[in-house]
């Protein structure tokens, strides 16, 4: 299943840099994926937070799995722009 969503996560950005034209801002594109994750993974740490003591290990937990996670799927996005643009060239 993770490597079904890491290659459509790719193709989304094949697809995205090769529509759009010129050369994308790839700086600006991880930019916005750290915040998504760090957005996402705040409101994950809250949420356990207001569980309660039990759920705030599991929340933390939860919380940094998915701000890796946000960050490797930004990643992955910026790898796929980047092919899209090469074919836009060609």
């Amino acid at each position: 299943m993770a490597y079904t969503m890491a290659i459509l996560i790719i193709i989304i950005g094949i697809i995205y840099g090769y529509m759009k034209p010129g050369k994308e801002d790839r700086s600006a594109l991880m930019k916005k994926g750290v915040v998504i994750g760090i957005i996402l993974g705040a409101i994950t740490i809250v949420l356990g937070l207001l569980g309660g003591g039990g759920f705030l290990l599991f929340g933390s937990i939860v919380g940094v799995a998915i701000f890796i996670e946000v960050i490797i799927l930004a990643v992955l996005f910026v790898i796929g722009t980047y092919i899209g643009d090469m074919l836009e060239r060609k």
